[in-house]
């Protein structure tokens, strides 16, 4: 039985600290996505779609609603590309979700390449 792997990544922009808390599990990944602290914030959850199956993955949020339609968006994108469940919180102070989301999409593509260096054989 495997374990639970924690991956950190921080992106200095505009004088805000963005942060990535990435939590792999065996069947699910978990994203935290904040601005300053660590914080916990609109949470979306997205499925991959079955193989076979033609059409974008399921989501749904199910906290929060402030960066709705950012949170969903990347659980989706990332649900597809990972082929597993996958949560992300997303929580800002101060930036709206149309100037957030690409350092947002920065940090998760810092976060990603770690996992992948980390489990390559």
């Amino acid at each position: 039985m495997s374990k639970a792997k924690i991956f950190r990544e921080e992106i200095e922009e505009a004088g805000s600290t963005y942060s990535a808390i990435l939590l792999e599990m065996e069947n699910a990944y978990l994203f935290l996505l904040s601005e300053g602290g660590e914080r916990l914030g609109t949470l979306a959850v997205s499925l991959p779609p079955k193989p076979g199956i033609i059409g974008p993955p399921l989501s749904s949020i199910l906290l929060g609603e402030r960066n709705a339609a950012l949170s969903r968006m990347l659980a989706e994108r990332l649900a597809q590309k990972l082929r597993r469940l996958v949560l992300v919180s997303i929580f800002t102070r101060t930036i709206k979700e149309e100037k957030v989301y690409n350092t947002f999409l920065n940090l998760l593509d810092k976060v990603l390449k770690r996992v992948e260096a980390e489990n390559e054989p």
